[in-house]
């Protein structure tokens, strides 16, 4: 029998690779553009056990000034670019005896001309502050700051911008942050556009320490992005933890949950940290879990049929837990044969649970070979024929990294089709001992780790993203759809994103629509160097992408994204490194452009009025009423979401019949591999792709 001492050692040596990447990224923070803002890692602290865990009541998550770092390159935001005809610039002191460093420079045109703070003796001190006076009012939603091209001198370390009517009440900041000592253009991205004439940047550091001294080559304001084109977002929700974690519930609640911490992970310390967001009232709750003896970071995730949410491994590697949102209680239930982390997990059309992959925990010499949970009793079945080593990347890390975050599609009779994120594509079979079928090659894509794999409809997915090793390597921005056709599966190359993602995540939306958003073109865990700030939407009709509204914070490694119920997307989280500088305790609500005038005010929408019950069969066709005609009908399943991958994601558009004004039989389909068992969201949409509120049922 192994000894504690020993677990505990083979433990750690399993983690090496993480350690390791922790250790190189202390040591090389600020010599590669590649990796994330200085932490305290660089002096040699990495996330880890600790001995005597702060109570709950003491914890509170460590969040830098703008709920995180600004991005080390962030893209310019997809919106107008005011046009600064007639603008003036004005600063708290400007240099103009030892070089031209006028304000009014940062408007010419020309980066190599630059405002600088006054550096001749005596150099005036910390803060410095440029006003931008537009002389005219209008609406603006983000500033863009061009360091100088002629050297590091004055760059824009910790800032803040302020907005004002008048040039003399400024109000609170509208953008907050810390950008990276580097030359790439910055995006403060406001947390609420505002009509103003006056915008201020005030910089309180120099990103370098060199001196006392602020610099800029060009600053450019941005207008909002058209509403019914881009959508918008919501203000900044604050979270007593990082969400690294979450799963959509009845009752407009939104489940999430970090680690042993809210703020940091490490060891098997036998319970988590959760909270409850309620949509309704905007009020966030947190409680620590105990009772199951169960650290649930980097767990596997599947929605059960009735709505229960079963939460497998990670931190304690052979736990199983489930959630019940109808009486708010957590219990355990029993262990894994294979104790995993970072797995993958789907319902099955049986009602059952299957689990694969995850060897960042538990015994990295042991294949994570599949298994599945019954929901009569409670136990894991063993499945000697499904073998992770059978769908692995080509990661250099070996198993650790390359049987991670599978993409599970669930289909009849028990099956699953494993579509990536290995180039190569598996049916596996669940039935007794359990097979795997190669079902080809995803067209031309290479191996895609941290993608992400979406069903926008029946039997048709579309992947986006991921890179060839789960870290420190270039992120893609192509785009596949795989469709399903009986036991025949068949990809293509789609239209590409405009920008690589690796770390983000993909939304399927009610009129089949898929959202992307966040992620970085070079993954690195805990850095938000070059994220991507503008999601992207994509259009299966045409297979094209559009730019969406620039988010505020960057979403990457430990960053989640789930549909809503009332047709937006959450999207959050982010970090989770302990006193690091990219933990983000927060997320925002996105509205898509389908739910927008051009001016901003909501579209009129659908309203169910009636006819969904709380629990229908498969085969069942229901009698709904509406308070208006609609075009169609369709289920969005309630998913859960974890490190870039939501397999628990459905859309199934219904076959419907008008039986009489507002009134419609709503065909469900009898194929539970069509609609897997679980909690749905009923929509009904216009003529114009708008929906209604989701009406959840449970379809079982």
């Amino acid at each position: 029998m192994q000894s504690r001492r020993s677990f505990a050692l083979s433990r750690l040596l399993r983690r090496s690779h993480l350690l390791i990447a922790f250790a190189l990224g202390s040591l090389l923070i600020g010599l590669t553009p590649w990796l994330g803002v200085t932490s305290t890692a660089a002096a040699g602290r990495v996330p880890g056990p600790r001995a005597a865990p702060v109570p709950t009541d003491q914890q509170a998550a460590v969040q830098s000034p703008h709920h995180g770092i600004a991005p080390a390159n962030a893209m310019e935001p997809a919106a107008p670019v005011l046009d600064r005809a007639g603008w003036t610039a004005t600063a708290s002191d400007e240099e103009t005896t030892g070089e031209n460093g006028r304000a009014a420079n940062v408007l010419d045109g020309d980066a190599n001309t630059i405002w600088h703070s006054k550096w001749t003796a005596p150099a005036a001190a910390l803060p410095h502050t440029i006003t931008i006076d537009m002389h005219r009012t209008a609406v603006v939603s983000a500033l863009v700051y061009h360091p100088r091209g002629t050297g590091p001198n004055g760059r824009a370390g910790a800032y803040t911008v302020s907005t004002s009517t008048d040039g003399i009440s400024f109000g609170a900041a509208v953008a907050s942050g810390t950008w990276r000592d580097d030359d790439t253009v910055k995006t403060a991205t406001f947390t609420r556009a505002a009509p103003t004439r006056y915008v201020r940047l005030t910089v309180t550091t120099e990103a370098g320490g060199r001196g006392p001294w602020t610099s800029a080559g060009e600053i450019r304001l941005s207008g909002p992005a058209s509403p019914a084109v881009h959508g918008s977002w919501g203000r900044i929700i604050g979270f007593p933890l990082v969400p690294v974690a979450t799963a959509a519930l009845p009752g407009d609640k939104l489940l999430a949950w970090s680690a042993y911490a809210v703020d940091r992970f490490g060891g098997s310390n036998g319970y988590t940290q959760t909270a409850i967001l309620d949509l309704k009232t905007g009020k966030v709750t947190q409680r620590r879990i105990d009772n199951t003896g169960h650290d649930m970071f980097c767990p596997g995730i599947a929605m059960l049929a009735d709505g229960r949410v079963l939460v497998t491994g990670g931190s304690n590697a052979e736990k199983a837990s489930v959630y019940d949102p109808a009486t708010d209680s957590w219990s355990a239930t029993t262990d894994m044969n294979i104790a995993r982390g970072y797995q993958a997990m789907t319902l099955l059309s049986t009602g059952e649970a299957f689990v694969l992959g995850g060897s960042w925990s538990g015994n990295a010499s042991t294949d994570k070979a599949g298994e599945v949970w019954s929901p009569d009793t409670r136990t894991w079945r063993k499945l000697p024929g499904v073998l992770a080593s059978q769908a692995l990347t080509a990661d250099p890390a070996g198993p650790y990294r390359a049987d991670n975050h599978m993409w599970l599609h669930a289909t009849s009779g028990g099956k699953v089709l494993q579509l990536g994120p290995s180039k190569q594509m598996n049916w596996i079979s669940t039935s007794g001992q359990g097979s795997v079928t190669p079902a080809g090659t995803r067209a031309d894509s290479q191996d895609a780790m941290t993608g992400n794999a979406v069903p926008y409809d029946i039997g048709k997915l579309v992947t986006l993203g991921g890179s060839p090793a789960y870290q420190d390597s270039p992120a893609t921005q192509r785009a596949y759809t795989v469709g399903i056709s009986g036991s025949q599966v068949q990809a293509a190359r789609t239209g590409d994103m405009a920008h690589p993602r690796a770390f983000s995540n993909s939304v399927v939306l009610p009129d089949g629509k898929v959202a992307v958003f966040g992620g970085q073109a070079h993954p690195v865990p805990f850095s938000d160097a070059t994220s991507v700030l503008t999601p992207e939407l994509w259009d299966p009709a045409t297979g094209r992408f559009t730019p969406l509204a620039s988010m505020a914070v960057p979403r990457n490694y430990h960053s989640v994204a789930n549909l809503l119920p009332d047709g937006r997307v959450f999207s959050g989280g982010g970090g989770l490194c302990g006193d690091c500088a990219t933990n983000h305790p927060d997320g925002a609500v996105f509205t898509p452009p389908y739910l927008l005038d051009a001016d901003g005010s909501p579209k009129p929408r659908p309203v169910i009025t009636g006819g969904v019950p709380p629990r229908a069969a498969p085969g069942t066709q229901l009698t709904v009423s509406t308070g208006s005609s609609v075009a169609s009908f369709v289920l969005m399943r309630a998913a859960a979401a974890t490190h870039s991958t939501d397999n628990d994601q459905r859309r199934v558009p219904l076959v419907s019949t008008p039986t009489g004004t507002g009134a419609y039989t709503v065909s469900i389909p009898a194929d539970t591999g069509v609609v897997l068992p679980g909690t749905y969201m009923l929509f009904a949409l216009d003529a114009q792709g708008v929906p209604s509120i989701g009406q959840f049922v449970t379809v079982s």
